[in-house]
């Protein structure tokens, strides 16, 4: 009950930023995330001072975690099968190879290698969702949250960006509704502004861009388990130093609750009630999350990363979109 008492207020405090940021979200039209993490920053103080500060820290860490494994209740196996081989092969390689540039390019640009994963993941997967997946997944660094900050600000800035512009993209290449459909899936980021810039075109389009990106969610669960390899890597069995620190699991828990709730839903076991309940709490718990997280971050942390970062997500998401595109013609 001790444990109860010191986490109830920094909770309840992350719920009700959430709640407002999901107000706004909706009412404006904008990423939620975005709106949930600048919430958040405008309360940092609360974080170091008070009683909510045990509360915020059990929201960035414990409730992202559940938020994630709720999203094994997005996917299921028969509409993973019912885009056939091509469209899947096609996102097995668009995301890999943009994962794989990701980490080049951060080497490359000087950053550490998670960074790059952090970054590439958020951009070819499913965008602030996936960016909180992985860092749950990644070892503890002192940038680690400023970098999860900032990644969540870049891949909600240029999925917004690119449901403005695909979608006459697509018209200026002359792409069929399905095709068109296809690449919209393939390419935007978060899963609100797919089926946004989907079904802005057609019916037919919405639906194929809703297929492609639950397949694109669906690799999470491999990223997530690189990640967490990764981490077993850069962290040995001694702790790396520090004393009683425990190596990361080779499969995080929420890893395996994302691929059990993935293969129960596609049981169809689940009544449609539950399921809707448990995708509404993963958002919530996501949005929840992202608010603390912002909590613990002071403004000038962002303003201070330089140009790089930026130039490196405007790399990676380029890429992706010249790489699926160049895929669909080749299909």
């Amino acid at each position: 009950m001790d444990a109860l008492s010191d986490i109830w207020p920094g909770v309840v405090l992350c719920a009700v930023v959430a709640v407002a940021a999901m107000a706004l979200g909706a009412h404006y039209g904008a990423p939620v995330m975005l709106f949930a993490l600048l919430l958040g920053m405008a309360l940092n103080f609360l974080s170091t001072e008070g009683k909510a500060a045990a509360g915020i820290q059990f929201t960035a860490r414990a409730l992202l975690r559940l938020g994630v494994a709720l999203l094994g209740l997005r996917i299921t196996v028969s509409q993973v099968a019912a885009l056939g081989w091509a469209p899947v092969l096609m996102v097995l390689v668009s995301v890999a190879l943009t994962i794989a540039v990701g980490m080049v390019l951060a080497r490359l640009m000087g950053f550490r290698l998670f960074f790059g994963l952090l970054t590439g993941g958020a951009v070819a997967i499913c965008g602030a969702s996936a960016a909180l997946a992985l860092s749950a997944a990644m070892p503890a660094h002192p940038l680690k949250e400023r970098a999860t900050l900032f990644t969540v600000i870049g891949v909600s800035t240029l999925s917004t960006l690119a449901m403005l512009l695909y979608p006459m993209l697509t018209h200026a290449l002359g792409m069929a509704p399905v095709q068109a459909g296809f690449f919209i899936g393939g390419t935007i980021h978060d899963v609100a502004q797919v089926v946004g810039a989907g079904y802005s075109l057609s019916h037919e389009a919405g639906d194929a861009a809703t297929l492609v990106k639950l397949m694109r969610v669906a690799m999470l669960l491999p990223v997530i388990a690189l990640a967490a390899a990764l981490a077993r890597r850069h962290q040995p069995s001694d702790g790396g130093g520090e004393p009683g620190a425990a190596r990361p699991p080779l499969l995080p828990w929420f890893a395996v609750a994302f691929a059990v709730l993935v293969l129960l839903n596609s049981t169809g076991w689940l009544p449609d009630a539950v399921v809707r309940a448990g995708q509404s709490a993963s958002q919530f718990f996501l949005v929840a999350a992202m608010a603390a997280i912002g909590m613990k971050t002071h403004l000038r942390e962002i303003v201070s990363v330089g140009w790089k970062p930026v130039a490196l997500m405007v790399l990676e998401t380029v890429f992706l979109a010249v790489l699926f595109w160049g895929l669909l013609w080749l299909r």
